[in-house]
């Protein structure tokens, strides 16, 4: 089995993911912040523990202010619907993810403007195109820090910067980025920052978060049990409660955060330097295939190991189950959620075939999938 799919899932994760969710599970999978027996303490120490760590990868400098969430996408949602109100305007961008898209267009349904900013064919975002868009009524600026389709990276320092100076809050999707490139919430000047737990970060499915910085105001889009403030029926103003309602996923915070202490120990720097010398690879052998087309920047510094090809006229799917059924290489094909982003870049009718690298894949992996797609080509 050969596995390229890193951008949707990271697979394998570390060893020591699985133990310790395995671990948690058997051994104290109570309540954390709600009973005050042994198991339901050593769940909530973990979960703080967890809490602090993450803090301190994205130098967040309050825990309380990182909020944990069953994945990306409601960490999104929450920034979105929670803080856009009518007659505001947010800006965003053609490259996004639908879990920043919709949201944002169904707020357009409740009277939110927004302005999607196009990319250039390479996914890229100018800082000036964004800087034009800006209105009287603009809040908020929600953008990714790295494309899911052509693995673009994003110039969120700069955005960042004139988003601070116009007194704009700054939201970015850290799908793509979390556990590859490092990210500094202060630096960066990011309001809310949204991640995923099972990609770059390498816990399991189930988890993910967001930073919210101390002071703004953003209302829940949840309310339920907390654990604290039991004899109030109105959701409590603290931090992280008022947007953790519900049975915290336990045992996937625990991996998350093992998964986390995996890249600490091996360097982020290592991995991204890993997953830039096997794009390198792989896109200065498929140049030579004069079929295939690549998409996405040229410099491999300015993308991740997320690469997006097509084959002459084939459709992506076709391409997808070809690599599936006969070599056992699992790719994803189709619109990747992306539906503006292949737009953009002029793949909105054929789809492409994301290839996307993570710490796990070797450049023996890489070699026999470029043979793979080298015989596909040979066969048309």
């Amino acid at each position: 089995m050969y596995y390229f799919d890193n951008a949707a899932t990271t697979f394998p994760k570390p060893d020591r993911v699985y133990d310790k969710v395995y671990e948690a599970m058997k051994e104290y999978a109570a309540n954390p912040g709600r009973s005050g027996h042994k198991m339901a303490l050593k769940a909530n120490r973990e979960v703080y523990d967890a809490r602090v760590l993450i803090s301190k990868f994205f130098h967040i400098e309050d825990c309380f202010n990182l909020i944990f969430t069953p994945n990306c996408t409601t960490a999104l949602n929450m920034a979105i619907q929670g803080t856009l109100k009518e007659g505001d305007h947010v800006i965003t961008t053609s490259m996004e993810h639908n879990s920043v898209l919709r949201p944002i267009k169904h707020l357009e349904l409740l009277g939110v403007e927004n302005t999607i900013v196009y990319a250039d064919e390479n996914g890229s975002i100018s800082t000036d195109s964004i800087k034009k868009a800006i209105r009287t009524n603009t809040k908020m600026i929600a953008m990714t820090h790295v494309s899911n389709l052509t693995g673009t990276i994003m110039p969120i320092e700069e955005v960042g910067e004139l988003a601070k100076s116009k007194g704009i809050l700054f939201l970015v999707d850290a799908s793509q980025s979390a556990g590859v490139i490092p990210i500094d919430v202060n630096k960066t000047n990011i309001d809310f920052l949204a991640f995923p737990g099972h990609k770059g970060l390498l816990g399991p499915q189930g988890t993910g978060g967001l930073f919210i910085r101390d002071g703004l105001r953003t209302d829940t889009i949840i309310q339920g049990g907390t654990g604290s403030e039991s004899y109030s029926i109105y959701q409590p103003e603290i931090m992280p409660d008022k947007f953790e309602s519900g049975t915290l996923n336990m045992p996937g915070i625990v991996g998350l955060k093992e998964g986390l202490n995996y890249i600490l120990e091996t360097g982020i720097e290592n991995i991204r330097k890993k997953e830039e010398e096997l794009s390198k690879f792989f896109i200065e052998e498929l140049r030579k295939i004069e079929v295939v087309k690549i998409y996405g920047p040229t410099d491999i510094k300015q993308r991740v190991g997320v690469v997006p090809i097509n084959i002459m006229d084939m459709d992506s799917s076709e391409i997808s189950y070809i690599l599936d059924d006969r070599y056992d290489i699992y790719v994803r094909p189709g619109l990747h959620c992306s539906p503006l982003a292949h737009e953009t870049i002029g793949t909105m009718e054929q789809g492409a075939v994301r290839f996307s690298f993570g710490p796990f894949n070797t450049e023996e992996e890489v070699e026999y999938l470029i043979r793979a797609i080298f015989e596909i080509t040979k066969q048309i």
